[in-house]
């Protein structure tokens, strides 16, 4: 018996709205989605908040759409999880973090929490830099955060108003180190020589600016330079220094990775300096399986079962994902449940975007 290809074609970012004022979708000439919204059984689906395992009021995303869709399920998020292991305490209180305030003072190191300081939700929440921060503050350990500004998730000018209130919360001993757009430090499609740059400024080895963070970020909205594009930069001769320590604080793994692997292998990602020698590294979730030996989790991946690659697979059936750069981790990590290797019958194909 021969069976027709099947196609589920996803049209990221794409949404139904009747008010034709700023809506691209309702504007524009779409004759192709007008047919088949005119012809073919349709349905709508909501993409925010618990719909898809988010916290009320949250917008989806990418990550969030596809592996609810490929999981056929509502899949509770990391953001909620997260949330909810700070409100009951168990956020603080786990054994991969005591130990990694142990290796820290065995080695008088400074602690490096590095990650997107914004309330879009989306790849981290300022939130929980600041509870980590005072935290190990709290402890009687110096604190360096490295703020990456988002401007994608959020309005490309509200960096600096969320990074002020963020600076009134943090306890007196944090310091920030650096700032980088996350342009710059949290590219996905291996432009390695944007992510040095964030890596550079992280370590020290680059450009320095006298004053503070919020200066830095009027005088690139002065420039006309908006939060993902703000060049990286240290303040007062920050540095990394061997017997230090890195926590990661998002927990979105596909725009980590890169500047992640900096850290861990410089040569892998053509960086010209030498690793530096933590005495700890914690990741808020796995980000890889490659980076996993290095980075222990806090929020270890959910188990997933029977996602529709799985049901596929186990009925025998062949199975392409095809996307470019861009979407690529979308339809085969994220679809697969937060699965790395592939189903039995199941090809990948990645189209390198331009």
């Amino acid at each position: 018996m021969s069976h027709k290809p099947t196609i589920l074609c996803i049209l990221d970012g794409w949404g139904l709205r009747t008010e034709e004022k700023d809506n691209a979708i309702a504007l524009g000439h779409t004759p192709v989605f007008d047919r088949l919204m005119a012809e073919a059984l349709t349905t709508k689906i909501k993409t925010y908040g618990p719909n898809v395992g988010l916290p009320e009021g949250q917008m989806g995303n990418s990550e969030v759409g596809h592996m609810n869709i490929g999981s056929g399920r509502i899949v509770w998020q990391d953001l909620p999880r997260i949330n909810n292991a700070i409100a009951d305490g168990t956020f603080l209180a786990g054994e991969k973090l005591k130990d990694f305030v142990a290796k820290l003072r065995a080695e008088n190191g400074q602690a490096h929490l590095m990650g997107l300081c914004s309330p879009g939700g989306v790849h981290a929440h300022q939130d929980h830099m600041v509870v980590m921060a005072n935290h190990l503050a709290g402890l009687g350990i110096k604190v360096m955060i490295h703020v990456i500004t988002d401007g994608r998730d959020t309005a490309p000018r509200s960096g600096h108003a969320y990074v002020r209130g963020m600076l009134g919360q943090l306890h007196e001993d944090v310091t920030i180190a650096s700032l980088s757009g996350r342009y710059f430090a949290m590219d996905r499609d291996n432009r390695w020589d944007r992510v040095s740059k964030a890596y550079h400024a992280m370590i020290g080895d680059g450009p320095h600016r006298e004053g503070d963070v919020l200066s830095a970020i009027e005088a690139s909205y002065h420039a006309d330079i908006g939060d993902e594009f703000v060049e990286p930069v240290a303040f007062n001769h920050a540095s990394m220094n061997d017997g230090d320590g890195l926590i990661m604080m998002n927990f979105r793994a596909d725009r980590a990775r890169e500047i992640l692997t900096t850290f861990l292998d410089p040569k892998a990602a053509d960086i010209s300096a030498g690793p530096i020698r933590f005495s700890a590294i914690l990741g808020m979730v796995s980000y890889s399986s490659a980076l996993d030996p290095f980075i222990p989790a806090l929020f270890e991946p959910q188990e997933l079962p029977d996602t529709l690659g799985e049901v596929v697979a186990h009925h025998g059936g062949r199975q392409l994902r095809l996307a470019e750069t861009e979407k690529y981790a979308h339809v085969t990590f994220f679809f697969n449940g937060g699965r790395e290797d592939t189903f039995e019958g199941e090809e990948r194909i990645l189209v390198a975007s331009p």
